[in-house]
């Protein structure tokens, strides 16, 4: 069971990444990244974070290999950032959860509209 200090030692891990991110120069590694989740092992040995990109999913598997390469220097980063005791290992997991979501919104939002067209067209009958 996670305890207080674990959820908040990720929490800092989630808010410090995104600049780490922007700091690094490899090209495979996309600008439009969000980090969607971290999870924080119990003893703080192990860290997963979760890579979606707005760009798609190949963007995405594209900017975890690039990221996998950086993950000293990313883990170096949080070390030195969050003055941490020991530093996690990090391994960066592709997610397509954004890619997902704005799939749904059109897939809403062309319902929505043939459902208008549908009500204008019986009120004109």
């Amino acid at each position: 069971m996670p305890s207080f200090k674990n959820n908040r030692m990720s929490e800092d891990i989630h808010r410090e990444l995104p600049d780490i991110i922007r700091q690094l120069k490899d090209p495979r590694i996309g600008s439009m990244l969000s980090v969607v989740r971290v999870d924080l092992a119990g003893d703080g040995s192990h860290c997963k974070v979760y890579i979606s990109s707005l760009l798609g999913e190949e963007d995405t598997k594209q900017s975890v290999k690039g990221l996998r390469s950086a993950a000293g220097f990313v883990r170096r980063e949080l070390f030195a950032r969050l003055k941490m005791r020991k530093s996690p290992e990090i391994e960066f997991i592709a997610d397509n959860s954004i890619a997902k979501g704005a799939e749904i919104s059109r897939k809403l939002q062309n319902m929505e509209y043939n459902q208008t067209e549908t009500e204008d067209e019986d009120a004109e009958d």
